[in-house]
């Protein structure tokens, strides 16, 4: 076989890269897109569901026409397709930088509305296991951090279209957490631990005195403080419970356990 001489080596492969370097690029067809054209094919792309092409065309617009108002819906829909598309950090960072950036626009309400459904959303499976094996270590800082941006919402915007939503929303935060704390204060009663479940028992009457775990609560606390052999607490806490929530249907038992701590 017959050798390439070593010095042709180095200028052959020079020309060989060259002609690499001489290949088409990949060519852009949205090159000199109008910014409605863009948004346009971004709003069509939501709306078959195809996020990360829509997330394509956003882009583009930012990056090609950063100040304009095409940038700024591009902007809020990207918060959007994050939320949908299971991408909740990435949503919150999105509704967070538009907030920073755009704090008088018109629609930054929305901004705020999203941050709070995202955590929302995340929150789900923390609060359809109210009954994990150690109900202590459950972390509820998401549902604290969705009642938050809903309550800055709120506050903030109180005539918003979003705020009846949010309002809701923070109801049922605010007695899901209530509920919470009321199995957290039931774990421990099961298991002996008298004095946590009459503290955080306290605790949902102090935070959560509106909610219907306060009646859970004093029931909580009565069976307690018997448990403790503290009958005059015991007979406190069921005195409260009589008194406000006469129908409660622990009442027959508690009074029962109550005399028979006498």
């Amino acid at each position: 076989m017959r050798r390439i001489p070593k010095l042709l080596l180095g200028p052959l492969i020079a020309v060989l890269l060259a002609g690499c370097s001489l290949l088409p690029d990949k060519i852009d067809e949205t090159k000199g897109w109008s910014a409605q054209r863009l948004y346009s094919e971004a709003k069509e792309s939501i709306n078959e569901g195809n996020y990360q092409t829509a997330l394509e065309y956003l882009d583009k617009i930012q990056a090609r026409y950063p100040f304009g108002r095409y940038a700024q819906q591009a902007q809020l829909d990207t918060i959007f397709i994050q939320y949908r598309d299971s991408e909740p950090d990435a949503a919150i960072a999105a509704a967070d930088r538009f907030i920073k950036a755009n704090p008088r626009h018109p629609y930054v309400d929305y901004a705020y509305y999203m941050k709070g459904l995202v955590n929302f959303q995340r929150i789900n499976t923390i609060l359809e296991r109210l009954a994990p094996s150690d109900r202590s270590k459950t972390d509820t800082n998401t549902a604290r951090q969705s009642y938050n941006d809903f309550a800055e919402l709120v506050r903030k915007f109180p005539d918003s279209k979003y705020a009846e939503d949010a309002r809701q929303r923070m109801l049922f935060l605010h007695n899901s957490l209530a509920a919470y704390e009321i199995n957290v204060a039931d774990y421990y009663l099961k298991r002996g631990a008298y004095v946590a479940a009459v503290n955080r028992a306290v605790y949902v009457l102090e935070t959560y005195a509106r909610t219907p775990s306060a009646q859970n609560a004093l029931t909580i606390m009565t069976e307690a403080y018997v448990k403790m052999g503290m009958p005059q607490l015991a007979a406190d806490s069921l005195r409260v419970l009589e008194r406000n929530y006469p129908q409660s249907p622990d009442l027959p038992k508690l009074n029962a356990l109550v005399k028979g701590a006498g």
